[in-house]
């Protein structure tokens, strides 16, 4: 198994804000709410920036590869947006994983896909549809129905858009935690409040979540057998109570 699950976490891009709409002079937190009005204007209710104006402030993963199991959010929490950008597609420039994302296809992807490009960053494994590597013309990153990258969300509501569930349910319908104590909502005021370490938590448990909802996708299309998963899950438990995180902990603790 040579697996990475991911999550992004991002706030307004208010740089970009500031630059598209000649806001210079402005205060961040003045710019970020300027841009959501401009947003509810054009949807009529939703705050939610376009993908290209947002800014990614985490990146949380779960590796599983050979025999190990490792999970972390990528730099530190003084890292740059363009430091943590790298050392994704460094990742899979080394590795060459299947991807596993929940909803990543409509959301995490395109940002990455965008900030990558803002910041000038090479990720050659990842761009390849068949002209480096003759396999990924059949199976590659950037095709929906491709299993290189698996959006759990995709695939499990057929690629139907009213049968989508959201990740936090789904996971305590199958006796998981879901999220603990945040959701994206609140992303931006703790960002501004400056509890970065926070956020990178909040990112960690939906990459578990994430990753343990697609141990049970691989028990039920055959890729895992009943010992198999068990075994899956008791190196997530081995894994969680190796060190004393509180949000581990906690993950742990709630974990029917």
């Amino acid at each position: 198994m040579n697996v990475l699950v991911f999550d992004i976490e991002t706030v307004p891009d208010t740089e970009s804000g500031r630059r598209l709409y000649q806001l210079d002079g402005l205060g961040d937190a003045d710019v970020a709410k300027i841009m959501f009005h401009k947003r509810r204007e054009q949807t009529g209710d939703s705050e939610f920036l376009r993908h290209h104006l947002h800014r990614i402030v985490a990146i949380s993963a779960v590796l599983r590869h050979a025999d190990s199991l490792r999970l972390w959010s990528l730099g530190d929490a003084e890292a740059g947006e363009a430091e943590l950008i790298r050392r994704f597609f460094d990742g899979i420039e080394r590795y060459t994983p299947t991807l596993v994302s929940w909803n990543g296809g409509g959301f995490d992807l395109p940002v990455l896909h965008y900030r990558a490009l803002v910041h000038g960053i090479s990720a050659p494994r990842y761009w390849d549809t068949g002209e480096d590597d003759r396999e990924f013309k059949w199976n590659n990153y950037l095709s929906r129905f491709h299993t290189r990258h698996t959006d759990l969300m995709d695939v499990l509501s057929g690629y139907q858009a009213r049968a989508v569930a959201p990740l936090h349910e789904l996971a305590q319908l199958l006796g998981l935690p879901g999220k603990l104590g945040m959701d994206g909502s609140q992303v931006w005021d703790q960002f501004q409040a400056g509890k970065l370490e926070e956020i990178r938590s909040y990112c960690e448990i939906d990459a578990l979540n994430t990753y343990l909802v697609y141990l049970r996708f691989e028990l039920i299309r055959g890729r895992l057998d009943a010992a198999a998963w068990d075994a899956e899950i008791e190196r997530v438990r081995v894994l969680l109570g190796s060190e004393n995180k509180p949000h581990w902990r906690a993950f742990l603790q709630a974990w029917h």
